[in-house]
Protein backbone atom coordinates (compact mmCIF):
# COMPACT_ATOMS: atom_id res chain seq x y z
CA UNK A 1 0.00 0.00 0.00
CA UNK A 2 2.51 2.55 0.96
CA UNK A 3 3.93 1.78 -2.88
CA UNK A 4 0.81 2.85 -4.49
CA UNK A 5 0.55 5.64 -2.24
CA UNK A 6 3.80 6.75 -3.59
CA UNK A 7 2.81 6.43 -6.87
CA UNK A 8 -0.61 8.28 -6.61
CA UNK A 9 1.61 10.97 -4.98
CA UNK A 10 3.94 10.97 -7.57
CA UNK A 11 1.91 10.81 -10.42
CA UNK A 12 0.34 13.51 -9.45
CA UNK A 13 3.50 15.57 -9.89
CA UNK A 14 4.97 13.88 -12.72
CA UNK A 15 4.19 14.51 -16.73
CA UNK A 16 2.32 11.80 -18.41
CA UNK A 17 3.63 11.64 -21.17
CA UNK A 18 7.57 11.37 -20.07
CA UNK A 19 7.62 7.59 -18.72
CA UNK A 20 9.36 6.92 -15.37
CA UNK A 21 13.13 6.06 -15.36
CA UNK A 22 12.43 2.35 -14.14
CA UNK A 23 10.20 1.87 -17.28
CA UNK A 24 12.82 3.22 -19.55
CA UNK A 25 15.53 1.18 -17.82
CA UNK A 26 13.11 -1.71 -18.39
CA UNK A 27 12.15 -1.50 -22.50
CA UNK A 28 16.12 -0.78 -22.96
CA UNK A 29 16.49 -3.84 -21.11
CA UNK A 30 13.76 -5.86 -23.17
CA UNK A 31 15.04 -3.93 -26.48
CA UNK A 32 18.83 -5.38 -25.45
CA UNK A 33 17.52 -8.78 -25.36
CA UNK A 34 15.31 -8.97 -27.72
CA UNK A 35 17.60 -7.30 -30.19
CA UNK A 36 20.53 -9.88 -29.17
CA UNK A 37 18.18 -12.74 -29.35
CA UNK A 38 17.73 -11.18 -33.25
CA UNK A 39 21.45 -10.56 -33.76
CA UNK A 40 22.40 -13.95 -32.70
CA UNK A 41 19.69 -16.33 -34.00
CA UNK A 42 16.90 -14.97 -36.09
CA UNK A 43 19.52 -12.83 -38.48
CA UNK A 44 21.72 -15.87 -39.28
CA UNK A 45 18.72 -18.03 -39.62
CA UNK A 46 17.61 -15.22 -42.23
CA UNK A 47 21.01 -15.10 -43.38
CA UNK A 48 21.25 -18.96 -44.28
CA UNK A 49 18.36 -18.92 -45.87
CA UNK A 50 18.79 -16.10 -47.46
CA UNK A 51 22.31 -17.26 -48.87
CA UNK A 52 20.69 -21.17 -49.47
CA UNK A 53 18.20 -19.67 -51.78
CA UNK A 54 20.52 -17.06 -53.65
CA UNK A 55 23.18 -20.51 -54.22
CA UNK A 56 19.86 -22.95 -55.18
CA UNK A 57 18.81 -19.76 -57.77
CA UNK A 58 22.51 -19.66 -59.03
CA UNK A 59 23.17 -22.93 -59.25
CA UNK A 60 19.77 -23.58 -60.91
CA UNK A 61 20.35 -20.41 -63.52
CA UNK A 62 24.38 -22.34 -63.57
CA UNK A 63 22.37 -25.90 -64.48
CA UNK A 64 19.97 -23.91 -67.02
CA UNK A 65 23.01 -22.32 -68.75
CA UNK A 66 24.61 -26.13 -68.44
CA UNK A 67 21.75 -27.64 -70.36
CA UNK A 68 21.17 -24.82 -72.50
CA UNK A 69 24.35 -25.14 -73.82
CA UNK A 70 24.64 -29.03 -73.85
CA UNK A 71 20.75 -29.17 -75.74
CA UNK A 72 22.49 -26.38 -78.35
CA UNK A 73 25.55 -28.45 -78.60
CA UNK A 74 23.23 -31.90 -79.36
CA UNK A 75 21.16 -29.76 -81.62
CA UNK A 76 24.30 -28.65 -83.90
CA UNK A 77 25.53 -32.63 -83.86
CA UNK A 78 21.87 -32.96 -84.69
CA UNK A 79 22.45 -31.11 -87.88
CA UNK A 80 25.84 -31.71 -88.43
CA UNK A 81 24.60 -35.59 -88.62
CA UNK A 82 21.84 -34.67 -90.25
CA UNK A 83 23.24 -32.99 -93.16
CA UNK A 84 25.73 -35.94 -93.21
CA UNK A 85 22.80 -38.36 -93.82
CA UNK A 86 21.80 -36.11 -96.49
CA UNK A 87 24.84 -35.85 -98.61
CA UNK A 88 25.29 -39.38 -98.05
CA UNK A 89 21.25 -39.74 -99.07
CA UNK A 90 22.55 -37.72 -102.07
CA UNK A 91 25.97 -39.72 -102.34
CA UNK A 92 23.91 -43.22 -102.58
CA UNK A 93 21.35 -41.64 -105.04
CA UNK A 94 23.99 -40.42 -107.47
CA UNK A 95 26.09 -43.70 -107.35
CA UNK A 96 22.16 -45.68 -107.74
CA UNK A 97 21.17 -43.31 -110.30
CA UNK A 98 24.86 -43.86 -112.19
CA UNK A 99 24.77 -48.14 -111.37
CA UNK A 100 20.85 -47.51 -112.98
CA UNK A 101 22.27 -45.68 -116.01
CA UNK A 102 25.29 -47.87 -116.58
CA UNK A 103 22.74 -51.48 -116.16
CA UNK A 104 20.60 -50.01 -118.67
CA UNK A 105 23.41 -49.05 -120.89
CA UNK A 106 24.53 -52.54 -120.79
CA UNK A 107 21.19 -53.83 -121.57
CA UNK A 108 21.07 -51.54 -124.44
CA UNK A 109 24.00 -52.88 -125.44
CA UNK A 110 23.51 -56.78 -125.01
CA UNK A 111 19.76 -56.21 -126.98
CA UNK A 112 21.46 -54.40 -129.61
CA UNK A 113 24.31 -57.21 -130.05
CA UNK A 114 21.36 -60.30 -129.64
CA UNK A 115 18.93 -57.64 -132.41
CA UNK A 116 22.48 -57.48 -134.36
CA UNK A 117 22.84 -61.72 -133.56
CA UNK A 118 19.60 -62.45 -134.34
CA UNK A 119 19.34 -60.01 -137.66
CA UNK A 120 22.28 -61.85 -139.06
CA UNK A 121 21.33 -65.31 -138.07
CA UNK A 122 17.95 -64.22 -140.45
CA UNK A 123 19.75 -62.81 -143.28
CA UNK A 124 21.51 -66.11 -142.99
CA UNK A 125 18.61 -68.40 -143.28
CA UNK A 126 16.99 -66.78 -145.80
CA UNK A 127 20.49 -66.43 -147.77
CA UNK A 128 19.87 -70.00 -147.67
CA UNK A 129 16.67 -70.39 -148.01
CA UNK A 130 17.07 -68.39 -151.64
CA UNK A 131 19.65 -70.25 -152.74
CA UNK A 132 17.81 -73.78 -151.88
CA UNK A 133 14.29 -71.87 -153.58
CA UNK A 134 17.07 -70.79 -156.40
CA UNK A 135 18.06 -74.32 -157.21
CA UNK A 136 14.70 -76.09 -156.72
CA UNK A 137 13.42 -73.31 -159.05
CA UNK A 138 15.79 -74.39 -161.76
CA UNK A 139 15.83 -77.25 -161.16
CA UNK A 140 11.43 -77.03 -161.59
CA UNK A 141 11.90 -74.53 -164.47
CA UNK A 142 14.88 -76.56 -166.31
CA UNK A 143 12.34 -79.77 -165.86
CA UNK A 144 9.36 -78.00 -167.01
CA UNK A 145 11.21 -75.90 -169.89
CA UNK A 146 12.63 -79.65 -171.17
CA UNK A 147 8.89 -81.09 -171.23
CA UNK A 148 7.48 -77.81 -173.10
CA UNK A 149 10.16 -77.92 -175.54
CA UNK A 150 10.02 -81.61 -175.96
CA UNK A 151 6.04 -81.12 -176.38
CA UNK A 152 7.14 -78.76 -179.19
CA UNK A 153 9.67 -80.54 -180.75
CA UNK A 154 7.75 -83.20 -180.55
CA UNK A 155 10.60 -85.19 -179.27
CA UNK A 156 11.01 -86.09 -175.52
CA UNK A 157 14.58 -84.89 -174.50
CA UNK A 158 16.38 -87.34 -172.44
CA UNK A 159 19.81 -86.26 -172.46
CA UNK A 160 19.79 -84.54 -168.81
CA UNK A 161 22.99 -83.17 -169.32
CA UNK A 162 22.29 -81.40 -172.45
CA UNK A 163 19.31 -80.53 -171.51
CA UNK A 164 20.47 -79.24 -168.04
CA UNK A 165 23.33 -77.19 -170.14
CA UNK A 166 20.67 -75.83 -172.11
CA UNK A 167 18.57 -74.37 -169.24
CA UNK A 168 21.44 -73.30 -167.13
CA UNK A 169 22.48 -70.81 -170.20
CA UNK A 170 18.76 -69.88 -170.61
CA UNK A 171 18.25 -68.68 -167.27
CA UNK A 172 21.79 -67.47 -166.80
CA UNK A 173 20.94 -65.23 -169.70
CA UNK A 174 17.55 -64.46 -168.15
CA UNK A 175 19.48 -63.37 -165.02
CA UNK A 176 21.83 -61.08 -167.55
CA UNK A 177 18.71 -59.54 -168.46
CA UNK A 178 17.31 -58.70 -165.34
CA UNK A 179 20.70 -57.44 -163.68
CA UNK A 180 21.25 -55.53 -167.13
CA UNK A 181 17.46 -53.82 -166.64
CA UNK A 182 18.03 -53.08 -163.19
CA UNK A 183 21.32 -51.23 -163.08
CA UNK A 184 19.59 -49.38 -166.51
CA UNK A 185 17.23 -48.18 -163.93
CA UNK A 186 19.33 -47.41 -161.20
CA UNK A 187 21.34 -45.16 -163.41
CA UNK A 188 18.57 -43.85 -165.32
CA UNK A 189 16.80 -42.63 -162.09
CA UNK A 190 20.46 -41.06 -160.50
CA UNK A 191 20.72 -39.24 -164.10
Amino acid sequence: MIRAEMLRAAGEDANPLVPAFWEIIAALLGFAVLFFVVVKFIAPAFEKAYQDRRQAIEGGLEEAEKAQAEAEAMKAEYEKNLAESRAEASRIREEARAEGAQIVAEHKEKAAAEAGRITEQAQQQIAAERQQAAASLRHDVGSLATQLAGRIVGEALEDDARSQRVVDRFLADLEAEQSGSAHANTSGAAH
